[in-house]
């Protein structure tokens, strides 16, 4: 998208498609921002990782890893009574669709009131606005003890606290348990494989209070 090669990565766990593009801009002598021509570039820029990511949809699904009681977690949360699932991820749309299709789990989350990170919004920011869409499709009230995020980062942790939702991190992915409760989240598993304490996690954190 610049002309320059990339030759360092930023920080990519927790984080959106825009803020990673942005960084890595400046982490490899690309910072564009002080003409603005760098928000000209994340649209096709997002556009062209949709595309290349379409690409290579057929590498994605041979050599990708569904990680051990996602399907069966994802599943079980979705015939919770009373309960809406969708995503909320630093991936754009069609990427996160993309993945999910690719192991058969796009039918169990409503993406239509997701968040999504081609929308430019922090994650804290994200969430809100998906609860106010998911609030607006279904004429209930997404309050701070009615949401649950599954997060896997001490960023997405944050992101709960101030997007409004309980967090119920899960250290399957950089972060470690210990690291995942330092950073405040309201539950903590380390893998997705029990499939019956996740849902009743889910359940206690959404309880009424006393």
């Amino acid at each position: 998208m610049t002309g320059r090669p990339l030759i360092k990565l930023p920080q990519l766990a927790g984080r959106t498609e825009p803020e990673i593009f942005f960084d890595a801009l400046a982490l490899n002598a690309a910072d564009l921002n002080a003409d603005g021509e760098a928000e000209h570039l994340l649209e096709p820029f997002s556009a062209a990782l949709a595309a290349a990511l379409e690409a290579r949809h057929d590498d994605l699904t041979r050599h990708g890893q569904l990680l051990p009681g996602a399907a069966e977690a994802v599943t079980a949360v979705a015939k919770l009574e009373g309960t809406i699932a969708t995503v909320l991820t630093g991936s754009s749309r069609p990427n996160a669709v993309l993945k999910l299709s690719s192991f058969g789990l796009e039918n169990f989350v409503d993406f239509e009131i997701g968040g999504y990170g081609s929308e430019a919004y922090p994650k804290g920011t994200l969430l809100r606005v998906a609860k106010e869409r998911a609030s607006s499709k279904h004429g209930v009230s997404f309050g701070d003890d009615a949401t649950v995020y599954i997060a896997d980062s001490a960023r997405d942790v944050d992101a709960a606290r101030i997007g409004g939702a309980r967090s119920l991190a899960v250290a399957s992915g950089r972060a470690t348990a210990a690291e995942l409760r330092d950073a405040g989240a309201d539950a903590v598993l380390p893998d997705l494989t029990d499939t019956a304490g996740l849902t009743a996690l889910i359940v206690r954190l959404t309880a009424p209070s006393s």
